[in-house]
């Protein structure tokens, strides 16, 4: 095993490296919110099916623009859910999302007409073709690509799915994640009163909710004491739940009880890495397991585990869902900022429109990677590189959103 330090693009690569693509399966329209789909979707209809009308009122039929005051008789009714009718040369009262009679090409509002009597009106507006008509394809056309793959499935494509009668799409099946906490400091429990020296369990808790936000399926959570002995056990739980990525917090530094990276030796893991040059989370360990299951081993700081989620195991599930790595924006700082060169910083930050409406980060104050209440504040990480010592107010950075699934779209006023 290799101790030295890695920059983070040496040990991203090694990570993208390990990982595979998904394999795909089908699940109906009804379950897919959040996944991510595998192939493209192409319209096997058109949307509409039919020219129908846009509004209440009466459907014709005229050589070029039909006048004012013309008068025609009312030939029949036409609402929502008619089948098809035969037009001759009169106007059918037609109802909103109605099918237009064959031969119709126009409609006028209810509004402006009136009736001569019951079986005549009098148009009181011009009628120009096409006015007030949903033509056949106009939303979607019959073998048209309408969502690409990659594509993260919302609410608004289930609409658009429902509308073109799709029963199942293909998407990347949802990789099995196991969650380890060790620390005998750490409390589940939030009833519990805490005992001298012990504090709460937040790595465990913001790993369960954060990773099923990046696509992953939690299928383990366990919380085991300072003990390899206990920890492997929990390992062989991890991987009897079907896990194919275990993420670990704690114990991967070179203290006494930091025993993960001797554990992995005893089981038969391969150390990829241990040590990136990296702030927070500089402690990292990536190993493969028998069985070709993936272990992120994070360092126990919140926002080190957070780093560590974001940076290094949310690009490993792009990977498995077929998707490409990201590119950030490239954002200006409203503050000046600077630390310590050699390390690449990931900062809690606050994406916001500065007073003359332009797009800024803020990085936020609070940056120790035991400092929870900061990231709760952030909506998005701004980076800079190992070997940026200063910035100045304006200078650009890369930035990234929460998730790697997410972008914040910055909608408060002046920061």
């Amino acid at each position: 095993m290799s101790q030295a330090t890695l920059a983070y693009a040496d040990a991203l690569r090694i990570v993208l490296a390990a990982s595979s693509k998904a394999p795909v399966e089908n699940v109906p329209i009804s379950a897919c919110i959040g996944r991510i789909l595998a192939a493209p979707v192409i319209s096997a209809a058109d949307l509409p099916p039919f020219d129908n009308s846009a509004m209440d009122g009466f459907a014709l039929r005229g050589h070029s623009i039909v006048p004012a005051g013309t008068e025609l008789d009312i030939e029949g009714e036409q609402a929502a859910g008619d089948g098809i009718a035969q037009a001759r040369n009169g106007a059918w009262e037609i109802m909103t999302g109605a099918r237009l009679p064959d031969g119709l090409d126009r409609v006028i509002p209810v509004e402006q007409t009136e009736r001569v009597s019951s079986t005549r009106v009098r148009l009181l507006a011009n009628v120009e073709a096409g006015q007030n008509v949903r033509t056949a394809g106009s939303d979607v056309s019959f073998d048209e690509n309408v969502l690409a793959t990659g594509t993260m499935l919302q609410p608004q494509h289930v609409m658009l799915l429902a509308a073109l009668g799709v029963p199942s799409v293909p998407v990347a099946e949802r990789p099995r994640v196991a969650v380890l906490c060790t620390g005998r400091e750490l409390v589940d429990d939030a009833t519990q009163a805490l005992a001298p020296g012990q504090i709460r369990n937040s790595n465990g808790p913001f790993l369960a909710a954060r990773l099923p936000l990046a696509g992953a399926q939690v299928v383990h959570v366990e919380t085991v004491g300072d003990d390899a002995t206990a920890f492997e056990a929990a390992l062989r739980r991890a991987l009897d739940a079907g896990a194919k990525i275990i993420i670990t917090s704690g114990a991967v530094s070179m203290g006494r009880y930091d025993f993960v990276p001797q554990a992995l030796e005893r089981i038969g893991a391969q150390t990829l890495f241990h040590k990136v040059a990296i702030r927070p989370g500089k402690p990292l360990l990536f190993a493969k397991l028998p069985g070709d299951v993936l272990l992120f081993g994070l360092p126990g700081n919140p926002i080190a585990v957070a780093v560590g989620l974001r940076f290094f195991v949310e690009p490993a599930l792009r990977l498995m869902f077929g998707l490409p790595q990201e590119t950030p924006l490239r954002v200006p700082l409203s503050k000046p900022y600077s630390k310590k060169p050699r390390l690449r910083f990931h900062l809690k930050s606050r994406l916001h429109i500065d007073t003359q409406g332009r797009l800024a980060v803020e990085v936020l104050d609070g940056q120790e990677s035991y400092r929870i209440r900061p990231l709760s504040e952030a909506n998005a990480w701004a980076v800079v590189p190992a070997d940026v010592d200063a910035l100045l107010a304006g200078a650009l950075v890369d930035v990234h959103g929460l998730g790697h699934l997410e972008f914040p779209l910055p909608c408060e006023g002046a920061a």
